[in-house]
C-alpha cells in the first residue's frame, strides 16, 4: 500500500466542491491535539448534487472498499445515499466517508458545532474539538477512551489560551 497523504485527499475533496465536515482523528489534530492517524474521516452532505461530486472525486483517486479479505470492490453511487459508512482506500489514503456519527448527527446536525479553518489556501469544516471531545464520551469505541483524555487536554488548553487572549482568568 503507498504512502498515505491526507493532506492531498482533503485538497482533492476541497478542489472538487465536496461539501463535508471532517471529522475524528484527522479533525483533533488540525486543531492541536496531540494525537496521530491514519485515515480521513468525513461526514458528507447527502444532496443529490454533492452525492455526484463525491463519486466523481472518489472515482478519480480509485476508491475502492477497504476488505480484510483484499477483494476490490469499487462503490457505487447509490453507495453514498444511504444512511451508512463507507470505508474506502484511495490512492492518496484511506477515507472514510460517513453519512452520521455518534448519537445519528449528519452533516446538517454537525454543521452548527463545526469551524472553518483555512488548509493552504481553502476553508475546510472541521467539527470543532468541544464536539469531539463529547462525542467521544459518549464513544463506545475502545480506542476512543484511550483517546479522551488528549482531546479533554486539548480543549482546556486551548480554553485557557482564550481565557489569557481575553485579558480573563
Amino acid at each position: 500500500m503507498p504512502t498515505a497523504d491526507l493532506s492531498a485527499l482533503l485538497e482533492g475533496l476541497l478542489r472538487s466542491d465536496v461539501e463535508f465536515i471532517l471529522v475524528g482523528g484527522l479533525a483533533a489534530v488540525i486543531q492541536g491535539a496531540p494525537i496521530t492517524t491514519i485515515d480521513a474521516d468525513i461526514v458528507h452532505r447527502q444532496s443529490p448534487e454533492n452525492i455526484s461530486r463525491l463519486f466523481a472525486f472518489l472515482e478519480s483517486v480509485n476508491a475502492v472498499y477497504r476488505r480484510p479479505d483484499g477483494i476490490i470492490i469499487a462503490p457505487k453511487k447509490k453507495d453514498f445515499s444511504k444512511a451508512g459508512h463507507v470505508l474506502l482506500t484511495t490512492c492518496l489514503g484511506p477515507l472514510d466517508v460517513l453519512a452520521f456519527i455518534e448519537g445519528g448527527k449528519t452533516y446538517d446536525d454537525l454543521y452548527r458545532h463545526s469551524v472553518q479553518i483555512d488548509f493552504r489556501g481553502r476553508a475546510i469544516r472541521v467539527l470543532d474539538i468541544k464536539m469531539l471531545t463529547e462525542l467521544k464520551r459518549i464513544s463506545k469505541s475502545p480506542e476512543d477512551k484511550q483517546r479522551l483524555a488528549l482531546l479533554e487536554a486539548t480543549l482546556r488548553q486551548m480554553e485557557k489560551d482564550q481565557d489569557m487572549e481575553s485579558g480573563t482568568r
